[in-house]
């Protein structure tokens, strides 16, 4: 083995940093294109957002430092006046006239608030108090001495989301202070105390005492102790809706198991989730979904697209001052870069849009059971564009349509072959699932089999486990559990 020089040639595609910046933009959600945006704004001055109020040449009026001529006082005097233009172009349009006596206004525009008025919608969120917070309130109400009431909130802290006590006393008895001297029985007491508050059923051990305890607070009569009687004991026989062996074991008729069954079915299995704070997640559509004299368009949704512009202070100081900053050179070029390729993504958005809505047309006339099967491929192939293209465009893109807001993937599925030759959407198939299962008789209901049975009279050959795939993806239970009285 020795040094040596060898000439080697290959080929290999280079992705250059536009290029890059296309790919990522791409596959981007609106949300996370606004935040990419957002960042290139505070990181790049040539870039700024051409919305209403920066109808002067630039939003940013500052003096840029040592990028300005020195010495010109013109020039600061022509910043100092555009930001006082600025600030004024910032304030909202009112036209208020007086009424009554008393200096009271009445507008016409936007009327005058005061700051603590722009209160976003998490802080109404955040008006939901929390389980703990809601039962602590309770029990300061509540007359107990001190050592009992710190007791019941040591039992609050160990209850989980929904409400439930999931560790036993004699677990919990170990994590208190020797010198408090509590005994289990305090810890019962306490735990009678929680389980008294509101919401009902809160302090349960399982679902079958959480929902005895909602029962307990009804007033009494027959169907309530007949309800009693089936949580208490027979609950699985319940979940697993088997009928006969309830009404043989409670010994009742019809009538009255289905007034107790009804009565169980409004109460609540997880008392404490109504305390919980929900992480709500929006989705703005990219593009809406029209009908124009008998075909359905697609165009883009103006709320969805950033409106970007090249600063024009920047970028008349950077021609004033040709080639003395190589830096301001280069956040120009990035900037003129960046408006590009977020115009030439929501082109792209809208050119795989439409050709989807031109394939599955049908959908948009008849509903999901009109859908028809659809590959990223074929789009490919008719935008000539790469799969891979197609893949990042239908991900985490929207559209709003007559119909509700759909991510684009909706519309690409599997296909089932038919007796004629021809092919069935999944979704389709999905839909004349649902609407035979919502139409079926409920004291007998239908088996896969059965509903692969009624798909086959149609055209549509289905197995059975394929019928049962499909009915899982849509929350229907097995026909054992859809029997009822």
């Amino acid at each position: 083995m020795k040094p040596s020089l060898q000439l080697k040639l290959s080929q290999h595609l280079a992705l250059t940093p536009q290029l890059q910046q296309s790919i990522k933009l791409l596959q981007l959600s609106t949300i996370e294109l606004n935040q990419e945006i957002e960042k290139v704004l505070l990181e790049n001055p040539m870039i700024e957002r051409d919305e209403p109020e920066n109808q002067l040449g630039s939003s940013r009026v500052e003096a840029p430092g040592p990028l300005a001529p020195a010495g010109s006082e013109a020039a600061q005097e022509r910043e100092q006046e555009q930001a006082r233009e600025a600030e004024r172009e910032r304030e909202p349009e009112r036209d208020f006239e007086p009424t009554g006596e008393m200096g009271e206004w009445q507008g016409t525009g936007s009327a005058p608030r005061d700051d603590d008025d722009d209160a976003d919608f998490q802080e109404f969120q955040a008006a939901i108090p929390a389980l703990r917070d809601h039962l602590d309130a309770q029990i300061a109400l509540t007359p107990l001495s001190d050592r009992d009431r710190a007791l019941c909130r040591f039992m609050i802290e160990a209850l989980d989301d929904d409400g439930y006590l999931s560790q036993s006393l004699e677990d919990l008895l170990p994590l208190l202070p020797p010198e408090l001297e509590v005994e289990i029985d305090d810890l019962r007491i306490a735990l009678c105390q929680i389980q008294s508050l509101d919401p009902a059923g809160i302090g349960a051990a399982d679902v079958s005492q959480c929902l005895a305890l909602q029962l307990r607070t009804l007033p009494a009569d027959d169907i309530r102790d007949l309800a009693l009687a089936i949580v208490a004991d027979h609950l699985e026989l319940l979940a697993a809706r088997d009928f006969l062996k309830l009404k043989r074991a409670l010994r009742c008729n019809d009538d009255a198991l289905r007034e107790a069954h009804a009565l169980i079915l409004g109460l609540n299995p997880r008392p404490g989730a109504q305390f919980a704070q929900s992480d709500t997640r929006y989705v703005v559509p990219d593009v809406v979904v029209r009908k124009v004299r008998n075909s359905w368009v697609v165009s883009l949704n103006p709320d969805a697209m950033p409106r970007l512009r090249i600063n024009n202070l920047y970028a008349q100081i950077l021609r004033d001052n040709r080639g003395a900053s190589g830096s301001l050179s280069s956040h120009l070029q990035e900037a003129r870069w960046l408006i590009k390729n977020v115009q030439q993504r929501f082109d792209t958005i809208q050119r795989v849009s439409q050709a989807i809505v031109d394939r599955q047309r049908q959908f948009f006339d008849y509903g999901d059971v009109a859908m028809r099967p659809l590959t990223l491929r074929e789009i490919a192939e008719q935008l000539d564009l790469h799969e891979s293209t197609v893949s990042r465009v239908t991900t985490q893109k929207y559209m709003a349509t007559p119909r509700g807001i759909f991510e684009f993937k909706y519309f690409f599925g599997s296909h089932v072959a038919t007796d004629t030759g021809g092919a069935a959407s999944s979704t389709a198939i999905r839909a004349l699932i649902r609407q035979f299962v919502g139409a079926e008789d409920k004291k007998k209901p239908l088996s896969d089999a059965k509903i692969a049975d009624l798909l086959g009279q149609q055209g549509i050959v289905v197995a059975r486990r394929t019928i049962a795939k499909y009915r899982e993806s849509l929350d229907i239970p097995p026909v054992s559990l859809r029997k009822s009285i």
